[in-house]
C-alpha cells in the first residue's frame, strides 16, 4: 500500500520545528470576530444548562456531580461577553438555529429526564477542564488578549486547583450514581445526542461563514438572533431588525478551522466517557 506523500518541507523539518510550524498555524486560524461568535453560543449554551442543573442540585439522579464553585461557567461568559460585545452585550450577542436547538433539548432533559443531564454535563464541563488551557493560550495568542485573561474567563477555572485530580473525583462520583441498566443506557445514548448536538452548531456557523456574501440580499442574510439565553424566555423568539450578523465581517476559512478544532475536542471527550 503506497502512503501518502508528505510534503518536502515538512519531512526534512526536524520534529520540535514542524511542531512549532503547526502550532502557528493554528494560531493564524482564529478569528476575533469567529471567536465572539463561538463564545455567544457558549454563552447561551451555558446558561440553559446550567438553569437545569440549579432546579435538579437536590435530585439523587444529579446531585453528587453538583459543583458550581468549581464548574458553572455562565458568570465568566458574561465577563467575556461584556468584554467581546460591550456593556449592551445582552442585546448584541448573535443567537443562532443551532444554538437554540442545543437549549430546547438541554432545557427539555432538565424538565422531563434530569438523569440525562448528567451526559450533557460530563461532556461539557470535563472537556472545558481538558482543553480549556490550550485553547485560552492560542486564543491569548492569536487574537493578542491581555494576559490578564480578559476575553477568555470562560476557559479559567480558578477553583480547580487540579484538574487532573478533580477530573478523577467527577468520574468517581459519576460512578456512584445508581442507576438501572436502562437509565444507563438512556444517559450513553444522550452522550451521542450531546456530540450531534455540538456537531449541528460548528456545521450551521461552517455555513454561516462559507455562504457567498455576494449572493446575500438583507432580506436572504442567515438569520441570527440577539438576546440572552434566558429559561425564563420564549425558546424560539421572534426575529429583530438588528438581529443579524453581517457575514462580511467573518473570515470563513480561519473559523472554519478553529471550529473544526473544536469539534475534534468534543469527540474526544464523548470517547472518554466510553472508556470509562
Amino acid at each position: 500500500m503506497e502512503h501518502p506523500q508528505q510534503p518536502e518541507d515538512s519531512m526534512s523539518q526536524d520534529l520540535s520545528e514542524a511542531v512549532k510550524a503547526a502550532s502557528r498555524e493554528v494560531h493564524s486560524q482564529v478569528t476575533r470576530d469567529g471567536f465572539k461568535l463561538l463564545m455567544a453560543s457558549l454563552y447561551h449554551i451555558y446558561t440553559a444548562l446550567e438553569a437545569e442543573i440549579e432546579d435538579n442540585k437536590e435530585n439523587p439522579v444529579y446531585a453528587p456531580l453538583y459543583f458550581p464553585e468549581e464548574l458553572h461557567r455562565r458568570a465568566a461568559l458574561e465577563q467575556d461577553m461584556a468584554f467581546w460585545y460591550g456593556p449592551r452585550w445582552q442585546e448584541a450577542i448573535p443567537y443562532t438555529k443551532a444554538t437554540r436547538r442545543y437549549v430546547r433539548r438541554l432545557q427539555e432533559v432538565g424538565r422531563t429526564e434530569p438523569e440525562l443531564l448528567v451526559a450533557h454535563a460530563y461532556t461539557r464541563y470535563l472537556g472545558d477542564l481538558s482543553g480549556g488551557q490550550v485553547l485560552k493560550k492560542i486564543a491569548q495568542k492569536a487574537l493578542d488578549l491581555p494576559s490578564s485573561g480578559e476575553g477568555v474567563a470562560f476557559f479559567t477555572f480558578p477553583n480547580v486547583v487540579s484538574a487532573t485530580k478533580f477530573k478523577q473525583l467527577y468520574r468517581s462520583r459519576m460512578n456512584s450514581l445508581e442507576m438501572t441498566p436502562e437509565v444507563r443506557h438512556r444517559v450513553i445514548e444522550e452522550v451521542k445526542s450531546s456530540f450531534l448536538l455540538n456537531i449541528q452548531l460548528f456545521e450551521e456557523l461552517q455555513e454561516l461563514l462559507t455562504r457567498d456574501t455576494r449572493d446575500q440580499s438583507p432580506s436572504k442574510a442567515p438569520e441570527l438572533r440577539r438576546r440572552a439565553g434566558s429559561r425564563a424566555q420564549d425558546p424560539t423568539p421572534s426575529e429583530t431588525p438588528g438581529g443579524k450578523l453581517p457575514l462580511s465581517i467573518l473570515s470563513p476559512v480561519p473559523l472554519l478551522r478553529w471550529v473544526l478544532t473544536l469539534s475534534f475536542l468534543v469527540a474526544t471527550v464523548a470517547v472518554g466517557l466510553y472508556a470509562m
